[in-house]
């Protein structure tokens, strides 16, 4: 990747995008399944435009970012590198991690808190294939009722339930859309 290319594919009006992005990712995570679209972002590839957009509006030099399977690229890294300036880690040791669902690995390995600190898990933002209102049923706080969500696998995120308050917070991302499943959503 060239220093020019690297250097793009930022944020065009900082304040504005960032603040606008960083709701979008609130209400994602204050209701779990709401799909919501962002904009703004021109990550190099594999990453979407919205796992783009999470990592810019999540990561900085504080918040140490793995990068999973084909995002752990020169390109992602020195894009990453210029505009967040988070530092990179192995997953055991990361806040955020971000790549396919398919290169996720075991869940485990990430993370997912202590009983005195549960705030020091990892949020994972996963690039999955498409993500649309149908699929697993979820339910919990933030959801009125249920709501439905197309999900890659139930098993991970009930076996990720089950650990509350300890787990994993989910960051879904597909082209411009993104939903979040935080560790407390039940998934059926």
């Amino acid at each position: 990747m060239s220093a020019s290319a690297a250097l793009g594919g930022g944020f065009t009006e900082p304040p504005r995008q960032a603040a606008v992005a960083f709701r979008a990712l609130l209400n994602a995570m204050a209701r779990p399944g709401r799909i919501e679209t962002v904009l703004g972002a021109v990550p190099p590839e594999p990453l979407s435009v919205a796992a783009g957009v999470a990592l810019l509006v999540l990561c900085d030099p504080d918040t140490p970012l793995a990068l999973l399977g084909a995002a752990d690229c020169p390109e992602v890294r020195e894009w990453v590198g210029f505009h967040t300036g988070a530092p990179l880690a192995r997953a055991e040791e990361c806040r955020f991690a971000v790549g396919h669902w398919d290169a996720t690995g075991p869940l485990d390995r990430f993370p997912q808190g202590t009983p005195e600190y549960p705030d020091r898990s990892a949020t994972l933002i996963l690039e999955v294939p498409r993500l649309a209102p149908e699929g697993a049923r979820l339910s919990g706080p933030g959801i009125q009722d249920t709501v439905t969500l197309s999900l890659p696998d139930t098993g991970p995120f009930q076996r990720n339930a089950r650990l509350f308050p300890l787990g994993l917070d989910f960051v879904l991302t597909s082209g411009t859309r993104l939903a979040a499943l935080p560790r407390t959503t039940q998934v059926e």
